[in-house]
């Protein structure tokens, strides 16, 4: 009985401290939440673009398929400037939404298709 009131004491106790270390202090210093509305269309624009020159500098993503790539992100931040003329609304913040979406899973398939850009059998 003593084994297991302290095996219980020991459970209690470490369970008492992982608790609050688990916790999500959505405080102050919480920012960039979707919820809070602090989601930022050109940070996720420079993320991709990020991605894209990482693509090309490791060989994953050829010149021409990041000239394309390029090309579609130029054309949405184009668009997105127009829709802010107006400010944003939901509809047109989903619109961008989902051409990120796509562009991000353009990325990540033009640099998964092993076409290196580096000639053949570059990564052998």
């Amino acid at each position: 009985m003593k084994i297991l009131i302290a095996a219980l004491a020991a459970v209690t106790t470490v369970t008492a401290f992982a608790a609050p270390a688990a916790a999500q202090p959505y405080g102050r210093h919480d920012e960039g939440r979707w919820e809070q509305g602090a989601y930022n269309l050109n940070q996720r624009q420079a993320q991709l673009n990020s991605r894209i020159e990482i693509g090309v500098r490791r060989g994953d993503i050829s010149r021409r398929e990041a000239a394309d790539l390029r090309n579609q992100s130029y054309e949405i931040a184009r668009l997105e400037a127009h829709y802010r003329v107006n400010g944003l609304n939901p509809r047109e913040r989903a619109d961008l939404d989902r051409r990120f979406d796509r562009l991000e899973m353009r990325i990540v398939r033009e640099a998964h298709d092993r076409d290196y850009g580096q000639g053949y059998g570059h990564r052998r």
